[in-house]
C-alpha cells in the first residue's frame, strides 16, 4: 500500500471490492491525519483523497469521476478558514453529483447550521467528538442512502418537528444569521432577494417566536437557545 500523502489530495491504495471510498474534506491537516487514522480502523472504509477545503473537494470528486473511480462518499467539515465553506461545497457537489452522499462532519450543532446543511443536501450530520463506532457507522449509513444524525442533531430536528408553531423557519434563521452580522433591512434584502417590507414580516414573526422585541435581544436569545453560534 501506498503511503498517503502529508498534504491534500490523493491518499492510499489498498483493497477494493465492497470497502467504502471516501474523500476527507477539512482545512486542518492534523485533523485530517486524525480522521484519517481514525476512519482507517474500519477495514470497511477507505480515504481516497483529501482536500482541505471546498473548492479543492469539488475539484478532487471531479477528477475521481473523470479517472473512473468516484468516490462512495465524502465526509466535509463546515467552516473551513477563507476558503469554499461545507455548505457551498455540499451544494454543488450535489448538483454535479447527485447521487454521491455528503456526510457533514463537524463541532457546530447550531440549528442554522443543520438547517443549512440540511438544505444544501447532505445525507448526514455528526459531530467530531462522536465515539469512532458511530462516525464509522454513520458512514456506512450515509454511503447506503440512510440518513446518519448525531443524537442532539436529531433531538433539534424533532424539536422543530414537535414545536413546529414556535420554530423558526429555515428563512428566518437564515435572516437572522445575516441579523447577527449587524447587516440592515435593506442589506439583509438585497442578500436574501427581497423586499424590505418582507425583511420586517420576517422580524416580526421572529420576535414574537423569540419572545422579544429587538433585533439585539433576538441575537442574544438565539444564540442561547443554540439557533446561532454563540
Amino acid at each position: 500500500m501506498s503511503r498517503p500523502n502529508q498534504g491534500s489530495g490523493e491518499v492510499g491504495g489498498g483493497e477494493t471490492g465492497d470497502v467504502l471510498r471516501a474523500v476527507l474534506v477539512d482545512d486542518h491537516p492534523v485533523v485530517r491525519a486524525g480522521l484519517r487514522a481514525m476512519l482507517g480502523e474500519d477495514p470497511g472504509i477507505r480515504v481516497v483523497a483529501e482536500a482541505a477545503d471546498g473548492k479543492e473537494s469539488v475539484d478532487v470528486v471531479a477528477r475521481l469521476v473523470s479517472e473512473g473511480a468516484p468516490p462512495d462518499l465524502v465526509l466535509m467539515d463546515l467552516q473551513m478558514g477563507e476558503g469554499m465553506d461545507g455548505v457551498a461545497a455540499t451544494r454543488m457537489l450535489r448538483q454535479q453529483c447527485p447521487s454521491l452522499p455528503v456526510l457533514i462532519l463537524t463541532t457546530y450543532d447550531t440549528e442554522a447550521d443543520i438547517l443549512a446543511a440540511v438544505d444544501a443536501g447532505a445525507s448526514g450530520y455528526m459531530l467530531k467528538d462522536a465515539a469512532p463506532g458511530e462516525i464509522h457507522r454513520a458512514v456506512h449509513d450515509a454511503a447506503e442512502g440512510r440518513t446518519a444524525l448525531a443524537p442532539v442533531v436529531a433531538a433539534r430536528l424533532m424539536g422543530r418537528v414537535r414545536d413546529e408553531s414556535t420554530s423558526l423557519s429555515t428563512r428566518e434563521v437564515e435572516l437572522l444569521e445575516l441579523l447577527a452580522t449587524g447587516q440592515s433591512n435593506q442589506q439583509i434584502a438585497r442578500r436574501l432577494f427581497i423586499s424590505v417590507a418582507t425583511v420586517k414580516t420576517h422580524l416580526v414573526h421572529i420576535y414574537q417566536k423569540l419572545g422579544v422585541d429587538n433585533r439585539t435581544a433576538a441575537v442574544r436569545e438565539a444564540s442561547s437557545k443554540g439557533i446561532l453560534r454563540a
